[in-house]
């Protein structure tokens, strides 16, 4: 029988929000942010573009269908996105505390308690939402007892690619063609789907001179926090820049591509997260439903003369992807992998590979 026991979420103006803990019993710290999928927490929390967070979710019911078993292929975990979860707690609305699904083999509970994450219930989501959209994403805490068991922690305070990227090079030989993948804190459906590519796939931490490798494609992958901590891998996508080898960015590959091009990012007020983001090909009337997870946005208005926009947010027209005018260079905002969201702009996988 499941004790509750109170614990309050404190933002960084003092609004104080209270439920009830069903996760660790630990402190937590870290920018409160929410996402507004209905399905997707598993990928969620493992997504390691959520390092450093305080993962709010919009939909109102969550942990229904439990949470499955880390059984891998390949060494790749079947059904996460990383090794571990990410988020510094979890913020939820109504908690189901039994679960039904016939790959489930804990609840979703049991998993934020094995890996020392809180979990917080019984909060007004919708007002927490209203408050993070009027006044942009802000700093918080989860406790327990008293206001100072823990520090508010700004993640923007250090590079937070260096915490999610790999340490030493991965290959996955299932092919001829390399494709070097810069991970800055990859999703595994990126990996996966690459794989299913069968192209020689070269994994490489994030401030690795890739430059080195006779690749015949460069892929640069979502990650978490301030692009502008990543000015080794923007130098050594200007090399890279130089050659005629295909290149193509997600997320925060769009990012550094953008830097590479000559633009800056800038932080936006809330951020994009969640699996219904409407974003239009420029120049024409096709659009596409999308997974995003980001905070920091590209202003193409400073991109160099070679390149144009790609692809722009049908909610606040902001950027959602680049592209070179004459080489195969290119980039998108959101997640055409879209583990646990929209598959509407997986061919983007199959066009990168054609190109090699």
């Amino acid at each position: 029988m499941h004790k509750d026991r109170a614990v309050q979420l404190i933002l960084e103006n003092g609004t104080v929000f209270r439920g009830k803990s069903f996760g660790a019993e630990k402190a937590g710290s870290g920018e409160v942010v929410f996402n507004t999928s209905m399905v997707g927490y598993n990928e969620s929390l493992t997504d390691p573009s959520y390092e450093g967070q305080i993962l709010t979710l919009t939909y109102p019911l969550i942990g229904n269908y439990g949470v499955p078993a880390d059984s891998r292929t390949d060494g790749i975990s079947d059904f996460f996105e990383s090794d571990r979860i990410h988020v510094k707690g979890l913020i939820v609305s109504d908690y189901s505390f039994e679960y039904s699904h016939w790959n489930a083999k804990r609840s979703l509970g049991q998993w934020l308690k094995d890996e020392n994450i809180p979990g917080v219930y019984g909060i007004d989501t919708r007002m927490l939402t209203k408050v993070l959209r009027e006044k942009g994403a802000m700093l918080g805490k989860i406790v327990f007892e008293n206001d100072d068991e823990v520090d508010l922690y700004d993640p923007d305070s250090e590079n937070q690619v260096a915490k999610a990227s790999c340490t030493e090079v991965i290959e996955y030989m299932h092919g001829d063609k390399k494709v070097v993948l810069v991970d800055c804190g990859v999703k595994m459906n990126i990996v996966r789907e690459l794989i299913k590519q069968n192209v020689h796939l070269i994994q490489v931490p994030w401030d690795y001179d890739f430059n080195q490798i006779n690749y015949d494609g460069l892929f640069i992958s979502n990650g978490p926090g301030n692009p502008d901590y990543c000015d080794i891998t923007v130098e050594n996508l200007r090399k890279a820049l130089q050659k005629d080898k295909p290149i193509f960015g997600i997320c925060m590959g769009n990012q550094l591509l953008s830097k590479a091009a000559g633009a800056n990012t800038y932080k936006l007020k809330y951020g994009h997260r969640g699996a219904n983001q409407p974003v239009r090909k420029v120049g024409t009337n096709t659009c596409f439903v999308t997974s995003q997870n980001h905070g920091y946005a590209v202003d193409e208005k400073l991109l160099g003369n070679e390149w144009e926009p790609y692809f722009v947010n049908m909610n606040d027209g902001t950027n959602e992807g680049i592209r070179h005018k004459s080489k195969p260079f290119y980039s998108v905002q959101f997640h055409p992998e879209a583990a646990g969201g929209p598959t509407d702009t997986r061919f983007f996988f199959d066009e990168f590979v054609k190109m090699l």
